[in-house]
């Protein structure tokens, strides 16, 4: 027994070891090394094993009681169970209700109350709409009377709006392709092909796609975005191979500096990556826009008079490629960290903090970091990568910098790679888009679903109850009030900061 908890306890060990080493690996230096996706795999598998590991100890401690040793309290979520759940009570009670000892009565002195989070798998059901007819007896001209049968998003189809909303949200927002749904499904009884899915699918697009233009125009009017694209392969007709398309991501969150917009995001598909697609998706839009530094984005700021601000982090990977291996690198990357945790005590304040804020304590670190880069320029051959990783920032110093000028911008465009990040995992679960127009379709949907989820709104919820609203006749004139902002956020929770 004691041979059976040394070796429980040194496995236990060892898979700690392993998950610190690999936080560190992802929170440390290697951090742009590794896939946040992947991350996420791995460190499930790891937490699962070291799981399954703490309970083989703790049952060999119970076993071995003699030892005394005081179990590991159990990893639990903190706080309270959410009000709002429904609450089934069960009362575990003793048989024996007379005392063991005089043969009285036992009374209640008190009671433990635990609650446990329970789950109910999903519940198909069949909607059954009876619709009497009535006819008068006593004349002729009365004739038949009969309710008006109710609307759905799928006319004269099987569904009803919440099922084709659980479809599509978990094909959009939690990113099961049609085919494993399908597969589900089945295994309930039910029988309901990818090709029927896919039917609903198309036709929830087409009902969406005023209110996800209505979303593009509400960007329009923006003071400041953020923007990104991303590939978006799509089957060539005829060829069986890929074409290469663009998945354009125009992000808003104003919220790090006291914003009253609602954040949003709308994706647009385009057949290619040329700078007249952000002149076509954002119009008239003449405000700040955040980027990469990706040149097609030039053509907006010569036509519109668009503000350009580059991404730091963009500048900053350059030299993260020669990190260790090139002093000059770690000592821009050591300026960088200053900078961001600075930048980190101005976050949640007004434009007027934040700027005042950043010159007073960010314009001379970004001084410093000009002078220093021209300074040790001349050390690299300048076609080598070093040279070109300085040059970056030298030749685009007033918009890596704008974020000094305007206390609404940001200093790097992660708010809409946060968002583009989504696109990313469904397009790897699903491969390709069929089509152009399908995915444009999936620019649609997506834009509206993310949309919730920045909102902090249940995207279930609220596609359900657009499309009954929908089918039921709202008009297209007032399609601001179907914005995920008005709609009541999760029960319990406010939007993030």
């Amino acid at each position: 027994m004691e041979d059976a908890l040394a070796a429980a306890r040194d496995e236990v060990k060892r898979l700690n070891d392993i998950l610190d080493q690999f936080k560190r690996h992802r929170f440390g230096q290697s951090a742009e090394r590794l896939d946040p996706d992947q991350y996420q795999l791995v460190l499930e598998e790891l937490e699962a094993a070291l799981s399954r590991a703490e309970a083989g100890l703790e049952a060999l401690i119970d076993q071995a009681d003699a030892t005394g040793e005081t179990k590991r309290r159990r990893r639990n979520n903190r706080g309270a169970l959410p009000a709002h759940l429904e609450r089934i009570e069960q009362v575990v009670d003793i048989e024996d209700k007379q005392c063991a000892c005089c043969g009285n009565d036992l009374h209640v002195i008190g009671e433990y109350v635990t609650e446990r989070l329970d789950v109910v798998p999903t519940i198909f059901r069949v909607l059954v709409t009876r619709r009497p007819r009535y006819g008068c007896r006593g004349c002729d001209e009365g004739g038949v009377t009969q309710a008006p049968a109710p609307s759905f998003i799928v006319d004269q189809g099987l569904p009803t709006d919440a099922l084709v909303a659980q479809v599509i949200v978990a094909r959009y927002a939690d990113h099961l392709p049609l085919y494993r749904q399908a597969q589900i499904y089945a295994r309930q009884g039910i029988d309901l092909d990818r090709a029927t899915l896919a039917d609903w699918v198309g036709r929830v697009g087409w009902w969406l796609t005023p209110l996800r233009q209505h979303l593009l125009a509400e960007l329009r009017s923006s003071v400041k975005l953020f923007a990104d694209e991303t590939r978006m392969p799509v089957l060539a007709p005829g060829t069986g191979k890929t074409k290469s398309g663009q998945l354009w991501a125009y992000a808003r969150d104003d919220r790090p500096w006291g914003g009253l917009a609602p954040p949003a995001v709308v994706y647009m598909y385009a057949t290619g990556r040329g700078g007249m697609h952000p002149i076509d998706h954002l119009g008239d839009f003449a405000g700040v826009l955040q980027v990469d530094g990706y040149a097609g984005y030039n053509e907006i700021k010569r036509r519109n008079g668009v503000t350009l601000a580059f991404c730091l982090l963009h500048a900053r990977r350059k030299f993260y490629d020669f990190r260790e291996k090139e002093p000059v690198a770690d000592e821009v990357l050591r300026r960088f960290s200053a900078i961001y945790k600075i930048e980190a005590t101005l976050r949640d304040t007004s434009p007027e903090a934040r700027f005042e804020g950043r010159q007073l304590m960010l314009k001379p670190l970004f001084d410093n970091l000009r002078d220093y880069l021209s300074k040790n320029l001349g050390r690299f051959s300048a076609k080598g990568k070093m040279a070109e990783a300085i040059n970056y920032m030298l030749n685009h110093w007033q918009q890596l910098t704008y974020c000094l000028l305007d206390g609404r911008v940001e200093l790097d465009t992660n708010t809409v790679e946060r968002s583009i990040r989504p696109i990313a995992l469904s397009r790897r679960n699903s491969l390709f888009a069929a089509s152009d127009a399908g995915a444009d379709n999936w620019a649609v949907l997506a834009s509206l679903l993310e949309t919730c989820k920045l909102s902090d709104v249940d995207p279930l919820a609220w596609l359900t109850a657009t499309l009954t609203k929908l089918a039921n006749g709202h008009s297209n004139k007032d399609l601001d009030s179907l914005m995920p902002w008005h709609f009541p956020k999760i029960a319990g929770r406010n939007a993030p900061s």
